[in-house]
């Protein structure tokens, strides 16, 4: 019976430990994986060679094969669901049918179709993002031993397997279920953890917008590609007027609706960001024409000149208003250059009476103005 044990302990091992390796491979490709139902095929591919695995060398108890292939299937089963559990099980079953014995019929049945029955039983009925899931593992403990139990009774009525044989095959299989669970959730709550980090460190926390460095390293890559761009600097008229008539609270929610009106402003291209204090910057994408450019930085403009702000009245001119100052890129300046063309543009905007938009022309270093 030493024997048997240690077999058990063999499976088990090997199980927790390709789990291991195949998170640790998900992680690494992640990026690789456009959606969640692409992780679920290939995760139903692991899991069948997973049963295989411990289906190929089993141990062998009056003509019975014994392994703790029930393990994968249901792990499978209650994460995807019945379809899922059915196609993992495909080539164990072709497998255990081909080697045969007396109890090939048992074998298929007990440790192939029923985990992914109890399994797919059990299944949270929940929306949720497979590549990061979180496995409740009090519920999915629960399955596995109502599982167990059937099949353990099954066993004994059917089969040449004894109660110390089902008993040391409940104790494996649970460890190894309760492993994989552990597993999965540590690494998912850590791959979330650092998706969230990722996100924050790139998301102005007052806005909601892009921060300066998510701006630059994704426009950064369009002026290397020598993508036709422009940028716009856009900063809030007066601002400090405002925060000091109504507040800093009143002063932040203006802030706010510039940044969603600017969203609203461009397109799905375009990438708008919070450069520092008052001062947006936009990136304009996919079009060379200025004239075309003008208008969409204008448009930009005309819709926060024409939005009602609380208190809007008190400013000077009696509206909340933004001056812009745009740069077009030839392919031969750098993100940093254009940004810096924007800013001169910009103050030339706010020296000819502010609620303008003004284009740096590189040539003869002249900004002409397109006043609204």
């Amino acid at each position: 019976m030493n024997d048997l044990l240690f077999f058990f302990l063999e499976n088990m091992a090997l199980i927790i430990a390709l789990m291991y390796l195949a998170l640790k491979l998900k992680e690494t490709l992640l990026v690789e994986w456009k959606s969640s139902t692409q992780f679920l095929w290939l995760s139903s591919a692991f899991f069948s060679f997973l049963s295989f695995s411990v289906m190929h060398n089993p141990f062998i108890h009056e003509g019975m094969r014994l392994d703790l292939r029930e393990v994968p299937i249901f792990f499978i089963s209650y994460i995807g669901g019945w379809p899922l559990g059915i196609l993992s099980a495909i080539v164990p079953g072709i497998f255990r049918a081909s080697v045969g014995g007396p109890t090939v019929v048992e074998g298929i049945l007990q440790s192939l179709i029923l985990p992914i029955v109890i399994g797919a039983l059990f299944r949270e009925k929940v929306p949720f993002n497979h590549l990061f899931i979180i496995i409740n593992i009090k519920r999915m403990l629960t399955g596995f031993v109502v599982f167990e139990f059937i099949k353990s009774i099954w066993m004994i009525a059917t089969t040449p397997a004894t109660l110390f044989i089902v008993a040391a095959m409940f104790f494996f299989a649970g460890i190894a279920v309760l492993a994989m669970s552990l597993i999965l959730n540590g690494e998912n709550r850590n791959l979330i953890l650092r998706r969230e980090l990722e996100f924050y460190s790139n998301q102005d926390p007052m806005t909601h917008l892009p921060n300066i460095r998510f701006f630059k390293n994704k426009v950064g890559a369009f002026v290397d590609d020598k993508q036709p761009l422009s940028i716009a600097m856009v900063d809030v008229d007066y601002f400090k007027v405002y925060n000091d008539t109504h507040g800093h609270q009143k002063g932040d929610q203006v802030l706010r609706t510039i940044g969603q009106l600017l969203i609203d402003s461009t397109s799905d291209s375009d990438v708008v960001a919070r450069y520092g204090g008052e001062e947006f910057i936009i990136c304009f994408t996919g079009e060379a024409d200025p004239e075309k450019i003008f208008a969409m930085a204008d448009k930009v403009r005309q819709n926060i000149e024409s939005h009602r702000f609380e208190g809007e009245e008190l400013q000077p001119g009696g509206i909340v208003s933004v001056s812009v100052g745009l740069s077009f890129s030839d392919g031969t300046r750098s993100l940093d250059q254009l940004t810096k063309e924007a800013d001169k543009a910009l103050y030339q905007s706010k020296n000819k009476g502010r609620n303008c938009v003004t284009l740096y022309e590189q040539k003869n270093e002249n900004l002409q103005p397109l006043n609204g």
